[in-house]
């Protein structure tokens, strides 16, 4: 399988603080990879370079063999899609949230495709109503409408499901999945759920601290984890982007004579 994107000595650095820091990393083509960890890993800021929002202060990234710098030809920046956790709408209608990239891009998309990709996203029905009227939840789902229609090469996705309620996180884990299965579509994903990466994602890793700490297929990730952190965090040990708390010492019991 060859590799969407290729990171090599890839660092971060906002002032004097690295906040991502990755000798190594590849990202297969046609794969779902999930990144989990505690908040302030750096994860939102691992996707924002996989994005080429900004570009890396060290080291190599490399998108389908394009080495990627500051600046990023218009036609590779459209290849790749991100949908925020807190995304934002214009004060149009939902229809034309959903459609405002294509036309960006110069396509056309009718109605039809519109309507039946807000469809697929539980949202029949609210092409025509005010974008300001959503809930939390039906705006990420609109802004996942808007990053699909363009079917981008790469789908990036920062906590997609994190207001939803179980009944829509099982309808957006369903459009993923058949993204990514029909279209071949790479996708990464940011969540803090350990259960939706373990139920969508081929490959799964930890970050910590800006680092990839363990990165396996996904069964391997939660069955048989290599690293002290995986375990600690995936028993919930972990607290915050580098403190691991270890469980309290057993207690031996007297025995009474």
């Amino acid at each position: 399988m060859t590799n969407a994107y290729e990171l090599t000595g890839l660092r971060h650095r906002y002032g004097g603080r690295c906040v991502v820091d990755v000798p190594s990393m590849q990202v297969r083509t046609g794969e779902i990879l999930a990144l989990v960890g505690p908040s302030g890993a750096g994860k939102s800021t691992l996707l924002r370079l996989l994005n080429f929002l900004e570009a890396p202060t060290e080291g190599r990234l490399v998108y389908k063999g394009n080495e990627v710098g500051h600046d990023v030809p218009l036609d590779l920046r459209r290849k790749v899609v991100t949908v925020f956790q807190r995304p934002v709408l214009l004060r149009r209608s939902v229809a034309a949230n959903v459609r405002i990239g294509g036309r960006i891009r110069g396509e056309r998309h009718g109605g039809e495709k519109t309507d039946a990709l807000l469809g697929r996203l539980g949202l029949a029905g609210f092409g025509h109503a005010p974008a300001r009227t959503l809930s939390a939840g039906e705006a990420q789902r609109v802004a996942l409408a808007r990053a699909l229609i363009v079917e981008p090469e790469v789908l990036l996705l920062d906590e997609p499901t994190s207001n939803l309620d179980p009944y829509n996180v099982g309808l957006i884990e369903d459009v993923v999945r058949s993204e990514n299965h029909q279209r071949g579509t790479t996708v990464v994903v940011v969540t803090h759920d350990i259960f939706q990466a373990r139920r969508i994602a081929q490959r799964s890793g930890l970050m910590m601290a800006g680092r990839i700490v363990e990165l396996a297929d996904t069964e391997t990730f939660f069955t048989t984890p290599q690293r002290q952190e995986t375990v600690a965090f995936l028993r919930g040990d972990l607290v915050d982007s580098g403190a691991y708390i270890p469980p309290p010492p057993k207690r031996r019991r007297r025995s009474r004579r």
